[in-house]
């Protein structure tokens, strides 16, 4: 997931910077940083894992206290795979510089997320009423009609999950040109993206 993701990023990084990448641009992009990316996953799995071990000693308070953990750790890693690609860094000081460029930033380039949360949630609904429908298709009977619209929807909901991790992917790669370079990427607004970044 890391490398696709990385193969994006590379992709939107290239083409927010005026170029017009290819597929083989993302994944070589990737193929260069697989070190980096190997390390990362196996850091970000292993916090994973914590999360989890924390989440099972005790219900309620495993539940809250990993919920905090998770948050902090998405704020923290925000920009970890931007860095990867472009900058080279091992997982630590990809990390490190992360959370240096989250600090430029306003809640915009978190609630970039909740956007997208709210777009996805929105046309996920085109896949999730055919998927209702198909239920009560077979309930009363119809399986060849409720198997075709339970299909149709689990393809709809598959494509706008896709859709949305690109966006977030390039957003992010956006947002992350724009603190560590200072200026706008190709295609963004520069008033409308300043307004994602605190005053120093």
């Amino acid at each position: 997931i890391t490398f696709f993701n990385s193969a994006l990023v590379g992709c939107a990084v290239i083409r927010l910077k005026g170029g017009d990448p290819t597929l083989a641009d993302g994944f070589h992009a990737a193929a260069s940083r697989l070190p980096q990316i190997a390390g990362w996953a196996f850091v970000s799995a292993t916090v994973g894992l914590i999360l989890r071990v924390i989440e099972s000693r005790s219900e309620r308070a495993g539940q809250f206290v990993a919920g905090l953990m998770g948050m902090a750790w998405s704020i923290t890693t925000f920009f970890v795979v931007p860095v990867l690609v472009v900058e080279g860094k091992g997982p630590v000081d990809s990390v490190k510089r992360s959370v240096a460029v989250m600090r430029k930033t306003w809640g915009e380039a978190l609630t970039s997320n909740f956007g997208i949360g709210i777009l996805t949630f929105l046309l996920s609904l085109i896949g999730i009423l055919p998927i209702i429908g198909g239920s009560i298709a077979l309930g009363n009977g119809h399986t060849s009609l409720g198997m075709v619209l339970i299909v149709i929807g689990a393809l709809a909901l598959i494509t706008v999950s896709l859709v949305a991790s690109a966006l977030n992917s390039i957003i992010v790669a956006a947002l992350y040109i724009y603190a560590a370079e200072e200026q706008a990427p190709d295609g963004f607004d520069s008033q409308l993206i300043q307004h994602a970044f605190a005053p120093r």
